[in-house]
């Protein structure tokens, strides 16, 4: 399997900040806006972006962590017991601007678990995407609002996205599958 790295430490960063500014241009009045992290990756780059907005607007944005098994159409395909992990949405979302967090966007149907979770929490305003990646090759009607940066891939072809919360420095990688 051949291994790319598609975007090192300063891209991830300089990604980022660019959809952090471009958030803000979009919510200029910064009037109830929070983020939603889908767990693991999902929810660092949300505190990221969140962080990011602080810096730029000087205004704390709450941050949500969302954990998807449950809602997913494939659970019972995935493993015999899936991993189940915290969500924490600390805050009514009701009338919120949610920006949606994950690391990378393919078929949406990870996307769609999540728009699944968060009605459970109640009827938002609005809500937004942001992924770091957006590969392509969708199977259902879902687009980012927010991109760090789009690739073209094939199905065989596998991102994997390493953060410094989980890992020990921050890139993204193609792993490419021969045929």
């Amino acid at each position: 399997m051949k291994k790319n790295i598609i975007m090192n430490e300063k891209e991830i960063y300089r990604a980022i900040k660019r959809m952090s500014h471009e958030i803000v241009e979009k919510n200029y009045a910064m009037k109830n806006l929070v983020m939603i992290g889908i767990q693991t990756e999902g929810v660092f780059l949300a505190r990221r972006i969140a962080k990011e907005i602080e810096n730029i607007e000087g205004k704390k944005i709450p941050v949500g962590v969302l954990d998807i098994t449950f809602y997913r159409d494939d659970a019972d395909s995935i493993a015999n017991q899936p991993k189940v992990r915290e969500t924490n949405i600390p805050f009514n979302i009701k009338n919120k601007v949610i920006v949606l967090v994950d690391d990378v966007l393919f078929a949406g149907r990870t996307v769609r678990a999540a728009l699944d979770g968060i009605m459970d929490f109640g009827r938002p305003k609005i809500i937004r995407l942001a992924v770091l990646v957006d590969r392509g090759l969708r199977e259902l009607p879902i687009r980012p609002d927010f991109v760090g940066k789009k690739i073209t891939t094939t199905p065989k072809d596998r991102i994997v996205v390493e953060l410094k919360e989980t890992k020990k420095n921050d890139r993204v990688i193609l792993q490419v599958k021969p045929g």
